[in-house]
């Protein structure tokens, strides 16, 4: 099999294609990215001409031409590419629109050119927005509370009717707040935890907006990868949208204390201002992804900080 991942020099596609690259029954992978905010760098253990090795096309998903180089021979795609961040988009909606809704439509036009291609794409549970209940099954309204929320429902809904309008096999995954190595911190919009490990390995105060009691249900990329590649393998699709999340919750005061236990360190805490567009809770109900990959049993959140803050020591503040 020969797959595509969009987006694959970013945190979670690097994670993937290191995963891919291992993996019995996928041939070759070939990523294709603009690196704006992905790196190449997060690939270069693995780029190159041979068996086991990526092969990277740097362009844009918006660009016809670079889609149909990248795609040509392949089975799948894992579409990945998109501006994330909420405050992002807060600041620039078109731009985010551009890449996560248009840029999604480009990326199902090429596979149904080549094919008609099992296409995975990543949504996000941002979509739930201001829908009180918990924890979030896939059958609530959607009411997306930022532009990045709005375009990532679009992406999910392109995909969808993509599915239906043209027999194509897609899956709509909606990630939940995932982390792990290669998410780099040190940036205005970089997420909760490599901000706080980052922040406690070097003895920083760490920043948190609001009260710290808004939770997460905080996914393991080690885990998204385990799913995402037993879709590939079995040609999983769905009519819905599946949250790619397991029912837990943590709040991030719980999160700064596991990562103060795992270091031995007492970070300082300073609390600003919530910021437009977050929510203050969100929790998956797991029941449709457990029902589909009944296999998948996901990284606990200690075992997952572990690896982080190892890799963060070494990889980040050891460089």
């Amino acid at each position: 099999m020969r797959v595509l991942v969009t987006g694959g020099a970013g945190f979670i596609g690097a994670n993937l294609c290191r995963s891919l690259v291992a993996a019995t029954g996928i041939d070759s992978v070939v990523v294709l990215d603009d690196v704006s905010t992905g790196s190449v760098a997060n690939l270069e253990e693995i780029v190159g001409d041979g068996a086991g090795a990526v092969e990277l096309h740097v362009g844009s998903i918006l660009d016809t031409d670079a889609l149909d180089a990248a795609i040509v021979g392949c089975d799948a795609v894992v579409h990945l590419a998109a501006i994330p961040s909420v405050q992002r988009s807060v600041e620039a909606p078109i731009r985010s629109h551009l890449a996560n809704a248009t840029g999604t439509i480009e990326v199902l036009e090429a596979a149904r050119r080549h094919g008609g291609l099992h296409v995975i794409t990543a949504s996000s549970s941002s979509v739930y927005g201001a829908n009180p209940t918990m924890p979030k099954h896939e059958q609530l309204p959607t009411r997306p509370l930022s532009p990045y929320a709005a375009s990532k429902l679009a992406a999910e809904a392109y995909t969808l009717a993509y599915g239906h309008s043209y027999s194509m096999p897609t899956l709509a995954f909606r990630f939940f707040n995932v982390y792990g190595p290669l998410q780099r911190p040190g940036h205005a919009y970089a997420a909760a935890i490599p901000a706080f490990v980052h922040a406690t390995l070097t003895d920083q105060p760490i920043t948190v907006h609001g009260t710290g009691e808004q939770s997460r249900d905080f996914t393991s990329v080690d885990t998204v990868a385990a799913v995402i590649l037993d879709s590939l393998r079995r040609r999983v699709h769905d009519s819905e949208p599946i949250n790619l999340a397991f029912g837990t919750r943590s709040s991030l005061n719980v999160v700064i204390g596991q990562i103060a236990e795992l270091t031995g360190k007492r970070p300082e805490v300073r609390r600003v201002a919530s910021r437009v567009g977050d929510v203050m809770h969100s929790q998956a109900d797991g029941g449709r992804l457990a029902e589909l990959f009944p296999d998948i049993r996901p990284v606990d959140l200690a075992t997952g900080l572990k690896s982080t803050i190892a890799w963060m020591a070494d990889d980040v503040i050891g460089a």
